[in-house]
């Protein structure tokens, strides 16, 4: 089936989406492949593979490793780095996210509306904090993180109704995945500003966020901290991740380009790195 569809997309849509399919195939639990894996995973002939594949290297795309397996290249880094939604958002939100870790000594992270997602733009980790699978560029669900529910209750209708329509996974006995539930839930984030989720997508690990918005008060951004469930009272937490989301919400008003969430819309850690 993964083959079928990977030759029909490669022949609707020409060289273009060859070399979607060889990228897309790159994944966080699988970030290096070798050609037969690629070949595997995209549906494209071993010649087409090995030749885009190739391009890739020589352009930057791909980086080629002794053992003969692939990763994605510092190239696209470089160009992901020119993103308007990202980088003026991060250089104004990183004084703050610093002192927000100082404070807290915790995971720090700066999320982004991107389809039904969130996006890590940027993390400040420190190695003893509780294990998260979320990276920068990772992608985290809506639903059951407390950056997506910021973003998903300052999201259009027509965005809240498409993630509701559909199973909500389950990551662990706590995750909320009733639709009713849900909505209740987002409801009372919109009151409040502020995302509380205990165990929902991580055992053990609690988080607590808030908005960043822009000149018009719409929501540009979702800031928040996780620590160990109760390791820290929420209390203590809500006040310093609001404070530090405020902080950054007055910086974002000097940037138009910044843009609001919508539906079609490197880890930076000088102190301490922790995937």
């Amino acid at each position: 089936m993964v083959e079928e569809q990977g030759r029909k997309v490669a022949c609707r849509s020409g060289v273009a989406a060859r070399l979607f399919l060889i990228l897309d195939a790159f994944t966080a639990r699988q970030p290096q492949l070798n050609l037969a894996q690629l070949t595997a995973r995209t549906g494209l002939p071993h010649a087409t593979a090995f030749r885009l594949v190739s391009e890739l290297v020589r352009w930057g795309g791909l980086t080629r490793h002794a053992d003969g397996t692939y990763s994605v290249g510092l190239r696209l880094w470089e160009i992901g780095t020119l993103s308007p939604r990202s980088v003026p958002l991060r250089q104004l939100a990183m004084p703050v996210m610093e002192d927000l870790f100082w404070a807290v000594n915790q995971h720090v992270q700066l999320a982004v509306l991107e389809g039904t997602e969130a996006v890590v733009v940027e993390r400040i980790s420190t190695a003893d904090a509780v294990e998260l699978i979320s990276r920068v560029g990772g992608r985290l669900p809506l639903h059951a993180t407390g950056v997506g529910k910021i973003l998903l209750a300052h999201a259009p209708d027509e965005l809240v109704a498409s993630v509701l329509s559909h199973p909500l996974a389950r990551y662990t006995p706590h995750t909320i995945v009733d639709p009713d539930r849900l909505r209740a839930v987002l409801a009372e984030v919109r009151r409040t500003g502020v995302a509380v989720v205990k165990d929902e997508m991580t055992p053990d690990a609690q988080s607590v966020a808030t908005k960043v918005t822009g000149p018009r008060g719409e929501v540009v951004a979702a800031l928040s901290v996780v620590t160990r469930t109760d390791s820290i009272s929420v209390g203590a937490l809500t006040h310093a991740v609001v404070t530090a989301g405020r902080a950054i919400s007055r910086k974002v008003c000097e940037i138009p380009q910044i843009r609001p969430v919508k539906p079609e819309c490197s880890e930076t850690n000088r102190l301490n790195r922790s995937s």
